[in-house]
């Protein structure tokens, strides 16, 4: 099978993560953003766009709030949060009928939203990398780890195209790996976002060595380890054996990765969503976990509890400005 080169993306969705793949893949490829607000767009189009921090590159960039101005496109990557997925995928409908499409999102379920309102080949995807936007047109590239990406099962992408986006995206300067079957490191993922993201959402406290230490009776780790255990279970139940286990995952965070420092721990997407009392994604992560142990039978009552009091935060913000 002969694999057609990607020469243009389009990325939907510039926040940090986007603005990442967006600022990287114009150094290998014509790199095209898709934006919400016009001031957006005409900022990176005079401008284009800067990556500092473990790269520093500068890219030439084409962007609109319309996708019929960007033209054709081999790659598109959605870059939004799991809650946006499906304005953007109708945004995309109609357009870019010979690209594939990337999902990037935390948790389960994105493909099959996007699958709705287009035949494109999809590619799932998780990212590990994390930045700080400093402005639409500055974004700085923090944590330097992987894009975990895969086939889509229930589409049509193969693992030879995967590789290939694979490799665009390292030959741009961020690190990605490719898997035959993603659902090992999705379930990784997830069950280590469910914990972390929920407890964090709930206590206020970003990813901490807390979260790893099981010492003292009070300790946090009691219940992100039980949590994660939890998770396991379910995992288990639906067949996955996992790619990574999310306690160690946890624990190489909290020691000397992002999180080495507690006074530059980083702030969990949940927590940032708290604080600025907008919507979670806690129905596409610690939902997801509640639904699938629903479905196999398999107790969650930590997952359950969790879900509900992210829910109940959420609910706070509307109560509370009567």
């Amino acid at each position: 099978m002969t694999i057609k080169p990607i020469k243009r993306t389009c990325v939907a969705g510039a926040g940090a993560i986007g603005s990442l793949f967006a600022c990287h893949l114009g150094s290998v490829a014509e790199s095209t953003i898709l934006t919400r607000r016009q001031e957006h767009a005409d900022q990176l189009n005079r401008h284009g766009l800067r990556s500092s921090g473990k790269t520093e590159r500068q890219a030439k960039i084409l962007a609109s709030t319309n996708p019929a101005d960007l033209g054709d496109v081999d790659l598109v990557i959605i870059a939004t949060k799991a809650s946006d997925v499906e304005d953007t995928a109708k945004r995309l409908a109609g357009h870019f009928p010979n690209a594939q499409v990337m999902t990037v999102q935390n948790g389960l379920g994105c493909e099959e939203v996007v699958a709705k309102y287009g035949d494109w080949p999809i590619i799932s995807a998780v990212t590990f990398m994390s930045g700080n936007r400093h402005s639409d047109i500055h974004v700085e590239y923090e944590l330097d780890t992987a894009t975990w990406m895969g086939p889509w099962a229930q589409g049509k992408s193969t693992f030879e195209q995967v590789r290939a986006v694979e490799q665009l995206i390292e030959r741009s300067g961020l690190k990605a790996k490719a898997f035959p079957d993603l659902l090992p490191a999705q379930w990784s993922k997830l069950i280590f976002n469910a914990a972390v993201n929920s407890i964090s959402a709930v206590t206020d406290l970003p990813h901490v060595k807390a979260f790893a230490q099981r010492g003292a009776i009070t300790d946090l780790g009691h219940l992100v380890h039980a949590m994660m255990d939890e998770g396991k279970r379910v995992a288990n139940a639906r067949g996955i054996v996992l790619f990574e286990d999310p306690w160690e995952m946890n624990v190489e965070a909290t020691s000397h990765g992002q999180t080495g420092d507690d006074d530059y721990a980083h702030a969990p997407s949940m927590l940032e969503d708290v604080r600025a009392k907008r919507l979670t994604e806690v129905d596409w992560i610690t939902g997801a976990i509640v639904r699938a142990a629903v479905e196999a039978g398999v107790p969650a009552p930590i997952s359950e509890t969790m879900y509900r009091l992210v829910k109940a935060r959420e609910a706070s913000w509307k109560f509370n400005q009567h």
